[in-house]
């Protein structure tokens, strides 16, 4: 499991009060999360700022998840009194129905780092009004946008909350991209990735790498892989970073299947 993950900037902090301040002056929240951890990706800060606010919980990134999945974790979404809206930003899959359902005039959008905010914003405002990327912290301040109906939308940078009570909610942001690399083991992130998908999903990662046979070490694993995808540094040395680097790449980007890494019902029991 990964451990002691220091990731909480100065920014989050202004995050947390620039929301505080402005949510007066909002009818309606939106909520952005990763549909591939829709537990680990919903800020319980967020529930304390919001109180009683009206909310409609977007799961975003349901390309990348099980489409089963995401319809149990929608419906437990609304019974839990929210809207809920199944994403794919990529297609623009689930956009319009958000945008009836925004029958306010003011409106904020949040989440944590790197679940699909500004490419959400993107799709409502039909133009490149945010900056995009696959790397968490990418929007800085606070920005009024127009949508159709006369509808206003604050944007706010992603925030994350200081301290992880589950660890296994810091190794699920961190490898769904919400969390830097830069601040992370990267090396020990990508064997821990391994370990899980040899666990629970090892065809998928057998006929991804095109491995013959899974062992039971993560390491044996990962060697095998970068031998494969000839990821060799001279001397024939293992290159760990390199092959660290392509396994989440490829598994944040779907090219190893689409993984719920918190599945409903057990999460529920």
């Amino acid at each position: 499991m990964l451990e002691n993950i220091n990731w909480y900037p100065g920014h989050m902090k202004k995050t947390r009060e620039l929301i505080q301040e402005n949510l007066k002056l909002v009818d309606k929240v939106i909520e952005v999360i990763d549909a591939r951890i829709p537990v680990s990706s919903r800020n319980p800060i967020v529930d304390e700022i919001l109180v009683n606010k009206k909310r409609i919980v977007v799961l975003n990134k349901s390309d990348l998840s099980e489409s089963v999945e995401n319809e149990k974790w929608a419906a437990a979404i609304k019974k839990s009194g929210c809207g809920a809206v199944i994403m794919n930003c990529v297609t623009g899959e689930g956009v319009s129905e958000l945008v009836k359902s925004l029958d306010s005039s003011r409106v904020m959008i949040v989440g944590v780092p790197n679940v699909g905010k500004s490419s959400l914003i993107n799709r409502l405002t039909g133009r490149r009004s945010t900056k995009t990327g696959d790397r968490p912290g990418i929007t800085r301040g606070k920005q009024w946008l127009s949508l159709e109906r006369g509808i206003m939308l604050l944007d706010t940078p992603g925030i994350l909350w200081p301290k992880f009570e589950d660890p296994q909610t810091g190794q699920n942001l961190a490898l769904c991209g919400a969390i830097k690399d830069e601040i992370l083991d990267r090396q020990t992130l990508a064997l821990e990735l391994v370990s899980l998908l040899a666990d629970k999903y090892p065809k998928r990662l057998s006929d991804r790498y095109k491995l013959t046979e899974l062992s039971e070490s993560p390491l044996e694993n990962m060697t095998a892989i970068a031998l494969i995808r000839g990821f060799l540094l001279p001397g024939k040395r293992i290159d760990y970073d390199r092959v660290s680097r392509t396994l989440l790449d490829e598994f944040r980007s779907g090219m190893i299947g689409r993984f719920t890494l918190e599945p409903y019902d057990e999460i529920r029991e």
